[in-house]
């Protein structure tokens, strides 16, 4: 009787790099379209141009190091980089900050480390905290919701990649920018929050108006996730829960300096995007399911801390990246017990 034999590793992986990464940018779409449907086409442009750049960067970067182009673009891994970077700016961004933000991305925070599988922080959120360091006013200038911009007319597709290529920013419409709730609530520590809901229409049943649909379209896309078992649970509801715990256990009922309820903190700004989408990413988290778990708690205590006591009302980049330098000691005291030993 022939015996075949083959050469291990005998492990195989149940999908690609290339098909993990395009599930990946399926689940987005729920919550891109809850974005354009709240916020307007600038979602949009922003994705499509952070792909353009993307990919040429990418190529680029192959092209000098000498390693062919197509087939590192096969892996989509600079697609989801893209997406995620342009989901996370605001709305209508110049050209030029998606450039930036990409070239960080791509080049800075991905490559120069070795390309994908070795860049120890999150490439999409290098770019973005680079980009909110670098220029703050454009990067806090967001849309309001298209239901209260009342008479001002919202661009259309090609008024807004006019507006993203031309370089012109929001300003020529006063009122096409709204401060987010979280902005709201952490300007205003002295009101309640109840006063700024009738004040301000930007908050909505359970968190901001626009927001908590866009939350729940990444909550849906992280769930199929999930479902297609691309993760584990560990580190996006880690992340969740240590954040709805500290936000329910600071909050006092009502005022603004308690930093808002737990359903305002879970369905406002990237929240939802960041327990889905971004601490979830297997290069620059924990590898075990117990480091992840720990990974994420430390994710959503860090974006409470952030958003109640630090200067960014939305803190889900800083938080990713400080448990990134993390991600290592993680590891070290966590990875599993060799097999066979006492």
């Amino acid at each position: 009787m022939a015996l075949t034999r083959i050469t291990s590793p005998h492990a195989h992986a149940k999908q690609s790099t290339s098909q993990v990464m395009l599930w990946v940018a399926l689940a987005t779409l729920p919550g891109v379209a809850a974005m354009t449907l709240a916020f307007g086409w600038g979602t949009i442009t922003n994705i499509v141009l952070a792909i353009a750049f993307g990919t040429a960067l990418e190529a680029l970067a192959m092209a000098l190091r000498k390693r062919p182009p197509g087939f590192y673009l096969k892996d989509y891994s600079a697609l989801v980089t893209a997406l995620l970077l342009g989901i996370a700016l605001p709305p209508y961004s110049a050209w030029w900050i998606i450039l930036l933000g990409m070239f960080f991305a791509i080049i800075i925070a991905k490559q120069l480390y070795g390309g994908m599988g070795y860049n120890p922080f999150n490439p999409a959120m290098v770019g973005y905290v680079v980009l909110l360091i670098s220029f703050p006013v454009e990067m806090t200038r967001w849309a309001a919701p298209l239901p209260l911009l009342g008479e001002v007319q919202a661009p259309g597709l090609l008024q807004s990649f006019g507006i993203a290529i031309g370089g012109s920013t929001f300003p020529i419409v006063d009122g096409f920018t709204m401060a987010t709730p979280l902005d709201l609530v952490r300007q205003n520590s002295a009101l309640m929050i109840s006063d700024l809901k009738e004040e301000y229409a930007q908050f909505g049943s359970w968190g901001g108006t626009g927001w908590e649909w866009a939350n729940g379209g990444f909550l849906i896309g992280g769930l199929l996730l999930l479902y297609k078992r691309i993760y584990t649970w560990h580190a996006p509801l880690g992340m969740l829960f240590s954040l709805a715990l500290l936000s329910a256990i600071f909050y006092d009922g009502g005022s603004s300096a308690s930093a808002g309820s737990p359903l305002l903190h879970l369905f406002s700004g990237a929240t939802m995007l960041g327990a889905w989408f971004i601490v979830t990413d297997p290069v620059s988290s924990a590898v075990s399911n117990r480091g992840r778990l720990l990974f994420g708690l430390g994710a959503g205590a860090l974006v409470f801390i952030i958003r109640k006591w630090g200067n960014y009302p939305d803190a889900v980049a800083f938080a990713v990246l400080l448990m990134n330098f993390i991600a290592p000691l993680l590891d070290h005291y966590t990875q599993p017990r060799t097999y066979g030993h006492t």
